[in-house]
């Protein structure tokens, strides 16, 4: 069996995050940046005297595709490295993956890892 694993985190915490999953043995990391809210509600700014409301804050979305042994290794180098302690450090969700198939070579499943 496979596992997606999809953490969103602090965009600082992107370098440390993707060293830490390197060294459990990760070879492929998909990042992209989005916006999201949460608990936090977002947070209010002051620009220029006026006071407005940030509803969306920018995140990191990590998704990892991973065979089920390698899954608690991956979930625990994202909290140990993305966690600040502070709310907003993120949230990870993992979920069964059913193929992988590699285009180049139409391997598949784990061999497609």
């Amino acid at each position: 069996m496979m596992k997606m694993v999809m953490a969103v985190i602090k965009p600082f915490k992107l370098d440390d995050v993707r060293e830490a999953l390197a060294e459990v043995g990760v070879a492929g990391i998909t990042a992209t940046e989005v916006k999201g809210f949460g608990r936090q509600k977002g947070h209010t700014e002051l620009y220029r005297g006026a006071e407005y409301v940030v509803d969306f804050l920018p995140k990191i979305k990590l998704e990892i595709a991973v065979t089920d042994d390698r899954v608690e290794a991956v979930a625990e180098a994202i909290i140990k490295t993305a966690g600040t302690g502070k709310i907003g450090d993120g949230k990870i969700f993992v979920w069964d993956l059913e193929q992988v198939v590699r285009i180049r070579t139409g391997e598949l499943d784990g061999d497609a890892l």
